[in-house]
């Protein structure tokens, strides 16, 4: 005779996922009249955000120049409303009494009608990270195949688009989202948080980490593996880290990072400095110098 097969318990396991051990420590999320922020709809907006500043390159196929002005305000009604949606959730994501107010709704119109006129901008700016990496890649051919197979853009364009959203007043959390699908999708972790100038470019990218407080200035260009980012974390009495202090490096114009590079602390890479391939930087570096492992 065989054996009879243990089966677990489930009614004990979610009696204890459910008990006060986890009260109070956001294991879940339930409140019938809160939205919160979805990550379909913000790859949905991501995906009409890229179509937009890249027409016929992104979204469905344009026919005729004739037809664009048409396509562009078709995609940034949706464009708008998604927007609107999610950051009305997640205003309201998170608060104490969990209560969406009419001025968080407002707050979310506010931010994505500015959004929508930052379009043009955020367009120009792209323009130029797509001159960066072509210009730093003798293997790219075109402008085209920069903007539609290489995970440097793929990621500053996410990043781009949740800096502005965030220094906009937008919760952290769509930021954060949005910055975090390039990441998966990528390997490329940029912090929403960061400070970017024009004229980035990062080449191949994978394991790149820029963190929160980082700031990097035009013509900065980094590889794969490059990380930027704290050397500690003060703690206050309490032991908790305290948070919102400038910790991450300062890259000035003109500063290349070489491959598994890793600059920690609030220290200065001076303007047109070079950091060599797998170095550990916690100083200042002068303009103009070369650091690398002899």
């Amino acid at each position: 005779m065989k054996n009879k097969k243990k089966m677990p318990d489930i009614a004990a396991v979610v009696r204890r996922l459910v008990s006060p051990e986890f009260d109070g420590k956001l294991m879940y999320h339930c409140h019938a009249d809160e939205p919160y922020p979805s990550g379909e709809a913000l790859r949905e907006f991501i995906d009409i955000a890229r179509a937009v500043v890249f027409p016929g390159f992104y979204g469905s196929n344009i026919d005729n120049a004739e037809m664009l002005e048409y396509h562009l305000g078709v995609r940034m009604e949706r464009l708008y409303q998604i927007l609107c949606e999610q950051l009305y959730a997640g205003l309201c994501f998170g608060e104490a009494e969990s209560i969406c107010l009419q001025t968080q709704r407002d707050e979310a119109e506010r931010i994505a009608t500015a959004f929508i006129e930052y379009i043009p901008d955020l367009k120009l700016t792209l323009r130029t990270d797509v001159e960066a990496i072509y210009d730093g890649d003798p293997a790219a051919k075109n402008f085209g195949e920069v903007i539609l197979s290489y995970p440097g853009l793929r990621a500053i364009f996410n990043y781009r688009v949740a800096h502005f959203l965030l220094n906009a007043g937008a919760s952290i959390i769509v930021p954060r989202m949005i910055t975090e699908m390039a990441h998966s999708d990528t390997g490329i972790d940029i912090h929403p948080g960061a400070t970017i100038d024009k004229w980035f470019a990062i080449d191949h990218g994978t394991g790149v980490v820029i963190g929160e407080t980082s700031v990097l200035g035009d013509h900065v260009k980094l590889y794969q593996g490059v990380t930027l980012g704290a050397k500690s974390f003060p703690l206050d009495e309490q032991g908790n880290p305290i948070k919102g202090i400038a910790r991450h490096p300062i890259l000035e114009d003109g500063v290349v990072v070489y491959a598994g590079a890793t600059i920690l602390g609030r220290i200065t890479i001076g303007r047109n400095a070079v950091i060599g391939g797998n170095t550990w930087v916690t100083e200042d570096v002068p303009a103009d110098d070369v650091v690398f492992n002899s």
